[in-house]
């Protein structure tokens, strides 16, 4: 069972995602942190993200794992380091780049097949995985979402003022909703839940109820 959980930065879609994939005892999937992995590998390698085919050359020779809660990159652990801004703010260069979101998306049908799982994102219930069995689209208010984010940064030592993280945040969901590849939009058939002043129980309550009304017709 595929269980794809999409939405914009903050919306607590990887949280949720990660609770209820406990919860069900299903696999976990987080494909921004493999987007993220390619574009803290090409800063620190000085490769310019900009430069498609050379950016795309170089994540096809990335060994993404995922440890628990740790991110590895080529056996290195970056769990931390691809959640600064400058991994933030350079990603969108890697997110428009054809080439490695077909390739990312094959590495994350790979990791479903035969399993369980649930996987979040921006695009998974309508490019990746779209014969999905369930899909939610997560949002929250825009003063919500960078709200946590701040908080997120302050926890890792890194300090921006609310309304520093509100530009770049509006300016990263335009980009993430016009981009011609595969940009951020809701599947038709996904169910829409706002978790703004909401915890993370109420909304993976609400998410388990959902998946397990299904899971006997699956």
């Amino acid at each position: 069972m595929i269980i794809t959980i999409d939405g914009p930065a903050g919306s607590g879609k990887s949280t949720a995602a990660r609770v209820l994939a406990e919860r069900l005892g299903f696999q976990f999937l987080d494909t921004g942190a493999m987007y993220r992995v390619v574009t803290l590998v090409c800063q620190r390698e000085q490769i310019e993200l900009s430069r498609q085919a050379i950016v795309a050359a170089r994540a096809e020779s990335i060994h993404i794992q995922f440890d628990g809660h740790k991110v590895l990159a080529d056996g290195v652990d970056v769990t931390d380091a691809i959640r600064t801004v400058d991994v933030t703010q350079g990603t969108h260069f890697v997110a428009v780049n054809h080439t490695v979101r077909e390739l990312l998306g094959t590495l994350q049908r790979r990791a479903a097949s035969g399993r369980d799982i649930v996987t979040e994102g921006r695009d998974q219930g309508t490019v990746v995985f779209p014969e999905a069995e369930c899909k939610f689209f997560l949002t929250a208010s825009p003063e919500e979402r960078a709200r946590r984010r701040q908080h997120d940064l302050e926890r890792r030592g890194e300090h921006l003022s609310l309304s520093e993280i509100l530009a770049q945040q509006t300016a990263r969901d335009r980009r993430d909703e016009e981009r011609a590849v595969a940009p951020l939009k809701p599947s038709p058939v996904a169910i829409r839940i706002d978790t703004s002043h909401r915890s993370v129980e109420d909304v993976v309550g609400q998410l388990e109820g959902v998946v397990r009304q299904r899971i006997p017709i699956c």
